[in-house]
């Protein structure tokens, strides 16, 4: 019988803080936030990446010359396109922005605590991102469309409802099994389902078009990396502390649901009318990621013949600065092992 999870209390006088008791999930802390004393070296390094990378959408520049392309230059289909992947990326940092709170109720790290509330500043940052696309590029009787192009859409409908549903299990019922289930979720979200949405962009400004776009889509997809490598470290220290609860027959399974949802809306949306984007590239690019993020778990690959990457421009799109590496092939270690984020709590 799976065991029901507790919620933190807000202030716990009887709590204990210490690092040699402290756990990611199930601790006694006090509720306050000693930064001076971390467990989690990682989260320490995230904080400092997740601060660097502060932006705000007002500052991309170019969003007329956008305007003026998506009506001038554009094919119908890449519209399309464009609208009904904006539609899918907006639902998924909107539930992002409201399901971690939940999450983080039940995390009793505060290192951790902490830059999941970052996260969830981030997740509204893209919110705001997309409005600000919405109302520079499309036109206004086209907004409320995007919006909720899912009320039409029968594929976009059943992913929404797919993901929405597992945290919502948590949320009505938080257990042992619908905390790990959802943080698996979490994962597969971050790390499976942006990303050939972003992928559709990245080919635009490979073909020079909607390059402001792209320029905001490069600002969430650094974001993102991040928020994967959030959820790969939680799993990861769940699996140590707290090995009963750690499933990886489940991640595996749901990964593959994941990509057999992405692989089908990707499909849908883009089909073979993209120019550089089929069906094919699709399925293939997908599969391959997919390896990659079980990568971060260290999970084999559940798709053993996807060994590249067909979308070979990407690593040139991709911001190579520094730590943060190709996003596509930067990892968990790179995070933890980076000797330039190894300093002190930095407010």
């Amino acid at each position: 019988m799976t065991e029901e999870m507790r919620r933190n209390l807000m202030f716990n006088p009887k709590g204990d803080d210490a690092v040699a008791v402290r756990t990611i999930i199930k601790g006694t802390t006090t509720g306050l936030f000693n930064l001076n004393a971390t467990k989690y070296p990682w989260a320490k390094s995230l904080y400092q990446v997740m601060i660097g990378n502060f932006w705000v959408p007002e500052k991309v520049s170019g969003l007329k010359d956008d305007a003026r392309m998506f009506h001038s230059d554009l094919t119908k289909e890449e519209q399309t396109a464009y609208k009904g992947i904006l539609s899918f990326l907006i639902f998924l940092d909107s539930i992002q922005t409201v399901n971690l709170p939940h999450f983080a109720d039940y995390i009793t790290s505060p290192e951790v605590n902490l830059i999941l509330a970052i996260q969830a500043y981030q997740e509204a940052i893209h919110s705001q991102s997309y409005a600000t696309i919405l109302e520079s590029v499309v036109d206004s009787n086209e907004r409320d469309e995007i919006y909720y192009f899912w009320r039409t859409d029968k594929t976009l409908l059943e992913r929404n409802k797919y993901i929405g549903q597992i945290y919502q299990d948590f949320v009505d019922k938080p257990s042992d099994a619908t905390f790990f289930r959802g943080i698996v979720a979490n994962f597969l979200l971050e790390s499976v389902y942006f990303y050939n949405g972003f992928a559709f962009f990245d080919t635009l400004v490979d073909h020079m078009k909607m390059l402001a776009t792209g320029r905001m889509i490069a600002y969430i997809r650094r974001d993102e990396l991040t928020h994967v490598t959030i959820f790969a470290n939680i799993i990861r220290e769940i699996r140590k502390e707290f090995p009963h609860l750690y499933d990886e027959a489940l991640i595996r399974e749901m990964m593959g649901e994941a990509v057999r949802q992405e692989i089908e809306w990707g499909k849908h949306i883009l089909g073979d009318r993209i120019p550089g984007i089929n069906g094919e590239t699709t399925e293939g690019y997908t599969k391959w990621l997919a390896n990659n993020r079980l990568a971060m778990l260290n999970i084999g690959p559940l798709y053993p013949e996807a060994v590249t990457n067909p979308y070979k421009y990407l690593d040139r799109l991709q911001d190579t600065n520094g730590d943060k590496g190709n996003f596509f092939e930067t990892t968990v270690v790179n995070y933890t092992q980076s000797t330039s984020m190894n300093g002190s709590w930095d407010f």
